[in-house]
């Protein structure tokens, strides 16, 4: 009970950051996991997952984002205004580009951040995997394979 005349403090939340298409859906399919958590997603303002996201609380991220300095400039703006605005709890992401500067930003806050491999790059790691790897709290993957790429990885198994 808040005894005091302050607002109670708002349960920090889980910012959920993928590109729309298999990104998200890994992501979504987590929802057993954050369902109980507040939480934001941050993907691309596309009609599939405009779709998926219906009754959730989403910030469109700006695309492309594959070797696009111009949106990876703006994703780092987006990505400082959303972690100096809200508390967050955890950055948690699938990729892909759109991921890089929320890690980043996020870890210099010293904000857990946590990526999660895409479950069919089994030989060799994706380049957001590679950027963010320095930046992150915990790296999942979905293959025993995959952790020859990364010795350091949980594996968590297939998410789809």
């Amino acid at each position: 009970m808040n005894t005091t005349n302050e607002e109670p403090e708002e349960r920090p939340l889980l910012l959920l950051v993928g590109s729309s298409g298999g990104h998200l859906a890994q992501l979504l399919a987590l929802r057993s996991w954050y369902e109980t958590w507040p939480r934001c997603w941050v993907t691309f303002d596309t009609p599939g997952a405009v779709s998926l996201l219906t009754g959730e609380e989403v910030i469109p991220a700006h695309h492309p984002t594959t070797r696009n300095l111009p949106n990876l400039l703006r994703n780092t703006v987006l990505a400082a205004r959303v972690l100096r605005r809200r508390r967050v709890a955890a950055v948690v992401t699938t990729g892909a580009g759109v991921a890089v500067p929320f890690v980043v930003l996020a870890r210099l806050r010293r904000i857990p951040t946590v990526y999660i491999e895409v479950y069919d790059r089994i030989d060799t790691p994706t380049l957001t995997a590679r950027l963010c790897r320095p930046f992150l709290s915990a790296m999942l993957v979905q293959w025993e394979e995959q952790r020859r790429q990364y010795p350091e990885a949980t594996v968590v198994g297939t998410l789809l």
